[in-house]
């Protein structure tokens, strides 16, 4: 007879600086027992990450980072392995034209763990818009040839995504009227992700009406609950039977020195 499988406790989280919310992200972890974290905006090189901080509660850590923009790392207490920086057709931005680090994946218990900080796309009219269409359309292309050469692959597509999929996910919808995130260009392009067979594994356990993920700093944005759905667990077949729970983490979004973004959980039992 075999085992059952480890439950994994597996989380998202966009910390705007790492090394400006080092403490806080070491006490959130300790406190929410998280196994996995996939991290997104840590604002920093290689050089500068803050490696130790982690290592010292047990977690080994891959980190991406070129400048003080962008980064993603994935950290884990349940192994680390295949650390993939990219994906294959990953465009890149700027003259001349270079990769941003916006993708690090590794193999944590068998399960393959994606950070993905996807581009903001700045305004409907900016190249950068287009940058963020032909981003999404790389994911979804590699996504979809990652589950045609193993179907039965756990696979965790996690991040910022900068994609407010619905009108349920913003605070107003004639708000965001002519702004990027609400885009149908831009929302066609995450749901090609979701039809190359990905879930949302968070949706359906955190549903209620004014479930967000992000609020602006200004203009008491959060205290009002003005805010926006764009953080993300989308998980291949085989991993998404496998979730038992999921949750977004708000009350990390309060007090001195947060993120503007609140961790999103999940288990895998």
């Amino acid at each position: 007879m075999s085992e059952p499988a480890q439950s994994t406790r597996i989380a998202t989280w966009n910390v705007n600086s790492i090394r400006s919310r080092i403490d806080r992200v070491t006490a959130w972890l300790e406190r929410a027992d998280v196994d996995v974290l996939a991290i997104q905006e840590t604002k920093a090189r290689d050089t500068q990450f803050p490696f130790d901080r982690f290592r010292d509660l047990g977690y080994e850590v891959a980190h991406h980072g070129l400048n003080q923009w962008n980064g993603v790392a994935v950290v884990s207490r349940v192994g680390l392995d295949d650390v993939q920086v990219g994906f294959e057709g990953m465009p890149g931005w700027g003259d001349p034209v270079a990769a941003e680090a916006r993708a690090i994946s590794a193999v944590c218990r068998g399960i393959r763990i994606w950070s993905l900080y996807v581009p903001n796309g700045r305004s409907l009219d900016d190249p950068h818009l287009q940058y963020k269409l032909s981003w999404l359309a790389a994911l979804a292309t590699a996504g979809r040839g990652w589950l045609a050469a193993d179907p039965g692959a756990e696979v965790a597509l996690l991040g910022d995504w900068n994609v407010a999929p619905t009108d349920a996910d913003v605070w107003s919808v004639p708000f965001f009227e002519g702004r990027t995130h609400v885009s149908p260009d831009e929302r066609a392009a995450f749901e090609a992700v979701v039809d190359a067979g990905f879930v949302d594994v968070v949706r359906p356990h955190a549903s209620e009406p004014g479930t967000f993920t992000y609020w602006d700093y200004t203009q008491l944005r959060f205290q009002k609950r003005q805010g926006m759905r764009i953080d993300f667990a989308l998980c291949s077949p085989a991993l998404a039977g496998r979730v038992v729970g999921a949750a977004i983490d708000r009350e990390e979004r309060k007090g001195k020195g947060a993120s503007d973004h609140a961790p999103v959980v999940f288990e895998v039992g």
